[in-house]
């Protein structure tokens, strides 16, 4: 099995289970060294990434917002951020399969990464069936993967827009959506988002460790160079409160920091 043609095979399954399933799969024959090739460049075929017929994708307005304190409203919650975790699998392997020529680490990380993704939507898909419903119940937008379009031919553009902004994104906003699922009672709820946010610190510190690979690699300054690809792909304007704990934590340094608060 040779890593990456197989991470291509794996981002165009459709059915959530057998992605899931084939992702640990895959995890498990690279922690057992699989070979990675990693210069071999690999066309594009039809089909990615792989999707279900469900959910309907539509505009962000139009994604359900419904009350907490109800268990339909829960359930909208907790099958929002299941679609981010169905989306993170497959950006981890986009990752994997698109760009060539990368060290070693660099696929092993994003694998990694991949199948810490695939367990959360797990945990949120069998907590939405407590709740009676399933992914696919609610409608969802395609943010995240319409970014991993835009940046597909820049690697570095990849690596700062998506895990260490648009993912990045769930550092800020999990406290706040732990404490209201706490009000509502649903203990299990926050237990999932505590894995979530734990793992996520470790995502976001690989999106930032590749992206500052990069730029030391092209002789460019990080910081004056994230506010251009910000400009140069439309990136979203990060909007206060910041987790400055967790993303201190996943490595964003002083100067980010108070970029941000700029």
């Amino acid at each position: 099995m040779e890593l990456r043609t197989h991470a291509l095979h794996v981002l165009r399954l459709a059915d959530p289970a057998a992605k899931v399933a084939a992702m640990q799969a895959l995890w498990q024959a690279a922690v057992e060294g699989a070979p990675l090739e990693p210069a071999a460049a690999i066309d594009e075929p039809a089909g990615v990434p792989g999707r279900p017929p469900r959910p309907a994708l539509v505009a962000p307005a139009r994604v359900p917002q419904r009350s907490v304190h109800t268990a339909a409203g829960r359930a909208a919650l907790l099958h929002a951020i299941a679609h981010i975790e169905f989306n993170a699998i497959n950006l981890a392997l986009d990752a994997v399969w698109r760009f060539a020529g990368l060290p070693p680490g660099f696929y092993r990380d994003w694998l990694r990464v991949a199948a810490e993704e695939a367990h959360h939507f797990t945990l949120l898909a069998a907590h939405l069936a407590t709740l009676g419903h399933a992914y696919g119940d609610f409608d969802a937008h395609d943010g995240l993967w319409a970014m991993a379009e835009k940046t597909k031919g820049d690697f570095t553009a990849r690596m700062a827009l998506v895990p260490r902004t648009l993912e990045a994104r769930g550092l800020d906003a999990t406290p706040a959506i732990q404490r209201k699922l706490a009000q509502a009672g649903d203990a299990r709820a926050v237990e999932i988002l505590a894995v979530i946010l734990r793992d996520e610190v470790g995502h976001v510190a690989i999106g930032n460790r590749w992206y500052r690979w990069a730029c030391a690699r092209d002789g460019l300054d990080p910081l004056a160079h994230y506010a251009a690809l910000v400009e140069r792909y439309a990136a979203p304007r990060l909007k206060p409160p910041f987790n400055l704990e967790a993303r201190r934590a996943a490595g964003f340094d002083d100067d980010e920091i108070a970029a941000l608060a700029g």
